[in-house]
């Protein structure tokens, strides 16, 4: 018997959707299988274990206070041997250093740049995590300038309330109420525009802390980080700053925050155009106290360093199609490697070597 194209179209579309059907029944069972393989890959993950001995510098937000579906707010780990800091603790931040695999329960401290809202505002959620996540028995160490008593009091108390249900809840033993929230930790610096204070110097790491130019907004300060023949700066927020440069001498990575003013203005114009005198008066104001990239490129060559790494960046980038506009003319000024930091991105540091290693997590 002769099977004709319409025959074979029909078995074949039947077939279809048989399978469409089956897939249908078995959704659910698809489903639980697929998120049992995810939670297990998440709950075996130990980034500490993954990385070679060494200084380690990670990116947990870096974004600006607009709007970026694809960026956390400002927020760097480092991680020296198997000690792990953080540096600002931006809105979102938190939850990506679970998808980095950051073992939140054993971040020794965290450290503030300075009080602007978007580099504070996932604090509360990072003492609250680093807290249950150990189950800690003591406050995290928040260490910064004059006023991080005040941020740490204020976060302290607006938790209050949270910090006796996880207790009640979860059990001393899970949530032991003493080591909940954070304990203040200031640090102090002279006002001259270079001035520095040294925050930590023991068994092989020192960490530095230095004034830097963000003016109106003082007290403002960015971290040096040295640990076994190498060295990572954080710059915090600032205009051209010559204590970034004199204090990122020799090291092998300065992450520099950055504003484009040519991007900037096209959001500037379009407020304008449609009315959004605010925003239009906002993105005139930061022109002044934000580092341009190519000026970020330059202290960085003052400075030798191997690696400039942008982050906390202004605009919001779209795509990396506009990272080269972002950029401008920095590679002019700066012959080393130049990256445009993405939520997520880590690199190595071996201890003694040369080398710079590159990953990201998620």
């Amino acid at each position: 018997m002769k099977i004709s194209f319409i025959q074979v179209a029909l078995a074949t579309l039947a077939l279809l959707l048989i399978s469409l059907a089956a897939l249908q029944l078995n959704k659910k069972q698809i489903g639980l299988f697929v998120a049992g393989r995810v939670i297990e890959k998440q709950m075996q993950r130990d980034l500490l274990a993954d990385l070679p001995e060494g200084l380690h510098i990670g990116f947990c937000g870096t974004g600006s206070p607009m709007p970026d579906p694809t960026r956390a707010g400002p927020c760097i780990v480092v991680i020296a041997g198997n000690r792990v800091f953080i540096i600002d603790a931006g809105s979102g931040s938190t939850r990506n250093l679970g998808l980095m695999g950051v073992p939140v329960g054993g971040i020794e401290a965290a450290f503030l740049t300075h009080f602007h809202s978007d580099h504070i505002a996932d604090l509360g959620e990072l003492m609250l995590q680093c807290w249950v996540g150990g189950s800690n028995a003591a406050p995290l160490p928040v260490f910064g300038p004059n006023g991080v008593d005040d941020v740490v009091a204020g976060f302290n108390a607006a938790y209050s309330l949270d910090k006796k249900y996880r207790t009640a809840h979860h059990g001393r033993a899970i949530a032991p109420p003493e080591g909940a929230g954070g304990a203040a930790r200031t640090i102090a610096i002279g006002a001259e525009e270079n001035a520095s204070a040294i925050v930590l110097d023991e068994d092989g790491l020192r960490i530095t802390m230095f004034n830097v130019d963000h003016d109106p907004i003082r007290p403002a300060v960015g971290y040096r980080f040295d640990y076994k023949g190498r060295a990572v700066v954080i710059s915090g927020d600032t205009a051209y700053s010559a204590s970034i440069a004199e204090h990122a001498k020799g090291a092998d990575i300065l992450a520099h925050e950055g504003l484009q003013p040519a991007l900037v203005v096209l959001i500037n114009k379009e407020a304008k155009a449609n009315g959004r005198d605010i925003i239009a008066t906002i993105t005139d104001d930061i022109l002044d106290y934000h580092a341009t990239p190519e000026e970020a490129a330059e202290v960085a060559g003052k400075a030798g360093v191997s690696h400039l790494v942008f982050y906390h960046m202004i605009p919001p980038l779209p795509s990396a199609f506009v990272y080269a506009a972002y950029l401008g003319d920095a590679r002019s000024h700066f012959d080393g490697a130049i990256t445009v930091a993405e939520d997520g991105m880590i690199f190595s540091l071996p201890a003694d070597g040369g080398g710079i290693e590159t990953r990201k997590e998620f």
